[in-house]
Parts: C-alpha cells; sequence; structure tokens
C-alpha cells in the first residue's frame, strides 16, 4: 500500500526540457510539468494539512485510549531513565507478567547506574537469571561503566549519547527519550509493527530492511511531537493489550473507523513477514557429578549460548541418546577416567528447551563418584549447597528446581 496520501504526477504531453523536480516533507521526489508546478503545489499543501489533521486523530484516540485502559505497572511512574531503560531491556523478550518480579528483583539490588557498575559481573548475572538473553546483562553492566566514565554518572539526555551505550538500538533510545524528556522519536517494535501494519494494510515485510524503513517513517508520521511519549506508549500498549496477534477485538479499537486491514476484513494476514527462522537441535546431557558433599561446574566460554554463565559437566552429542549409548562416548569414559564405581539415576531426561534460533533436548543425570578422577581437575569444585549461589541458565535452574533444593548428600 502507497503510505503516502499523495503524489505530484506530470502529463503525458508534457515537454522533457519543461520538466521540474520537486521534493516536500513526507513527499518522494517526483516530476512534474512547471507550468502546472503553482497549481499542484497548492494542492499538494491542502492535501497534507488535511493528512497532517488524519495523523493527529490517529495520535488523539491512541492517547485518549491509553488514559482509559493502561496498566498500572512501576516503571511507569518513574521519570528516571535508568528505571525507564531495565524495564525496556527487561520486557523486549519478556511479557510484563513474567518480568515484573525480575524488574523489581534487579532495581532493589541494582537502584541505580552507581551500584550497577559497581557489581560485579557474576553478581549482575544471577540477579538476571531465568531471562535468558544474558548477553543483555553484560551490555547492562558495560553501559553503565561507561555513563559513569563518559557521563560522570548522569545518565545522558541526548538521543545520540544514548544509542551509543552498548545494547541499545534505536528503539530503546528512542523510549528512554521519549518517556523521560518527551523527545519526538517514534518507537518501533513488534506490537507498533503490528498496528501500524494492520491500520494502512501494509504489506511489505517487516523483517527486511525496506520494511524497517518504512515503518519507522510511518511511525513518525502518526506521532503527535507535541506529545511524544504517551504517543509512544500508548500505540505500544494498543499492541500489546489490544491489536493483539491471534483474535484481536477490533470492535472495541479506538482505531476501527481508521483501520485499512479492519476494512477490508483481513487483520490476521498483518503484518507480513518474509522469512521464517531457521532453527537447529541439540543434544545436551548434564552430569551432576556428586562427591563428599562436592560437586562440580565450569563456566561458559566463547561466543555459544550463556556465555558466562555456570553449568555441570555437559556432553553434546550430535544425536539423541540413552545413558546405555552416552557411557560408549570418548567424551563420558574421559570424564570419568580414574573415578571407581558410578551410581548413576537419571532425574530429568526428554527437556526439550526453546531457544530463538536452537531447540536444545536434554537430559539430567546425577551421578555419584567413588573417588575423583583427574578430569575433574579443571572443573570448578563447588559445595553442593552453594550451587544456587551461581548464576546458570534456566535450563539448569529448572532442574535445581525440580530437585527441591535439597543438593547436599
Amino acid at each position: 500500500m502507497q503510505i503516502y496520501s499523495f503524489l505530484f504526477k506530470w502529463k503525458k504531453n508534457c515537454q522533457p526540457n519543461f520538466k521540474k523536480k520537486v521534493s516536500l516533507q513526507f513527499v518522494r521526489t517526483v516530476y512534474v510539468c512547471s507550468n502546472q508546478l503553482v497549481a499542484s503545489f497548492e494542492e499538494a499543501k491542502k492535501n497534507r494539512m488535511s493528512q497532517i489533521e488524519n495523523e493527529l486523530e490517529t495520535s488523539r484516540l491512541l492517547r485518549d485510549w491509553y488514559r482509559i485502559h493502561k496498566r498500572e505497572l512501576p516503571w511507569r511512574e518513574s521519570s528516571d531513565p535508568y528505571i525507564i531503560w531495565i524495564s525496556e531491556i527487561i520486557l523486549q523478550q519478556t511479557r510484563v507478567a513474567q518480568g515484573m518480579d525480575y524488574f523489581l528483583r534487579f532495581t532493589e539490588r541494582f537502584p541505580d547506574v552507581a551500584s550497577l557498575a559497581s557489581a560485579e559481573e557474576d553478581e549482575v548475572l544471577k540477579y538476571w537469571q531465568g531471562l535468558g538473553y544474558y548477553s543483555r546483562a553484560r551490555n547492562l553492566h558495560a553501559a553503565a561503566k561507561d555513563i559513569m566514565e563518559r557521563f560522570g554518572g548522569i545518565f545522558p539526555e541526548r538521543y545520540e549519547d544514548v544509542i551509543s551505550l552498548k545494547g541499545i538500538g534505536e528503539y530503546t533510545a528512542a523510549a528512554i527519550v521519549s518517556f523521560v524528556w518527551n523527545q519526538p522519536y517514534p518507537v518501533v517494535d513488534g506490537n507498533v509493527f503490528r498496528v501500524l501494519s494492520r491500520l494502512f494494510a501494509v504489506d511489505t515485510p517487516i523483517d527486511t530492511p525496506k520494511g524497517k524503513k518504512a515503518f519507522t517513517e510511518l511511525a513518525g508520521l502518526v506521532m503527535d511531537p507535541r506529545y511524544a511519549g504517551q504517543h509512544n506508549q500508548a500505540i505500544m500498549e494498543l499492541g500489546a493489550l489490544q491489536c493483539v496477534p491471534q483474535n484481536p477485538d477490533c470492535e472495541a479499537c479506538p482505531l476501527k473507523g481508521h483501520c485499512a486491514a479492519y476494512g477490508a476484513g483481513d487483520v490476521q494476514i498483518y503484518p507480513v513477514k518474509q522469512k521464517k527462522t531457521r532453527t537447529r537441535d541439540r543434544y545436551f546431557h548434564y552430569l551432576y557429578i556428586i562427591y563428599k558433599g562436592k560437586t562440580w561446574l565450569s563456566r561458559r566460554k566463547g561466543k555459544d549460548i550463556w556465555e558466562g554463565l555456570y553449568e555441570f559437566p555437559l556432553i553434546e552429542t550430535d544425536k539423541a541418546m540413552d545413558f546405555a549409548e552416552l557411557q560408549t562416548t570418548d567424551a563420558f569414559r574421559r570424564l570419568f577416567a580414574g573415578a571407581g564405581r558410578l551410581n548413576v539415576s537419571a532425574d530429568l531426561q526428554g527437556v526439550k528447551h526453546v531457544l530463538s534460533h536452537q531447540i536444545l533436548y536434554t537430559a539430567f543425570y546425577r551421578i555419584e563418584i567413588e573417588r575423583e578422577g583427574d578430569a575433574l581437575k579443571s572443573y570448578l569444585p563447588v559445595a553442593t549447597d552453594d550451587v544456587e549461589k551461581y548464576a546458570v541458565p534456566r535450563l539448569i535452574h529448572i532442574y535445581l528446581e525440580k530437585l527441591e533444593g535439597n543438593l547436599s548428600e
């Protein structure tokens, strides 16, 4: 769908030497006959004024709806950019109901930039445990240190400075500066994509550079810059509560009278996506090894998932295996060489853990050993009672919860 309301056109019989290039704000560059320019320009101005009125009406409807239906959330009661920042990072891949407790716990321990910057990374990861996407916690930590060094501990106000911080992209920067200082930067997240694609019946795929650019421009067009912060929160809230992915209640929507997709009866086909995320299967076998009240952990390194988190000794295989087959692998034999008799129990098997681009099929085995083998020297010995003090992936946290906290022997 053409998202601009008008274009200059030139007649077929217009001679090339009489054509003139014209550019207007929000209008693509087009060519018009010079002898038609004045009339066309006046018509364009009139059309543009009408378009602006419609755009402001959309923003007003959104804000009116928001004032009545918005959820009462703790970060909405704050004008502290640090608090807004933490809430936005947590909620990027987490629903509000799930993220609330994490937000409250994290901000209680790290109430400001200084407390976050001065903390150890392990502690930051521990407080982030369960949210996933641990690179975001590391980025928060790095950005807090950057704010202390570059901005004297004061959260920057300029959009250009905010977006320069590690882990902050266009969406988060726009959210912070508009919510806190009412700066006119439009937010574009999944909820906004959905609302705008339906409102204007835009069939450009949202997961393409062209689509992202078009929707960013469109988000700016419908935003009343005088109320940027409230507008941004309103359109995001509409997408979260009203214009939901499946079975939206269009009859109760404040924008139904303006919604092109609703008018055409094809709301469900929007937004359009070009590609489907490819996933790969991985097979994890975690070994909770116990000897005289202690166990062993290792810290994940490299650019794989869960960088910096702790885990039990892991054997990854290229296919699903039961324990009998796992015992025949070289990795298993090396790990338990010299460990003597093994007392094995299969605590948890067939666990399917879905990440954004991977599916992990996981088994946990509790193994008591007769003596320490040399292979365990490359792992970190930890008292079984102290395992909960380490930041671990959600997958292992689930396992520990199922053990009901009774890890000691």
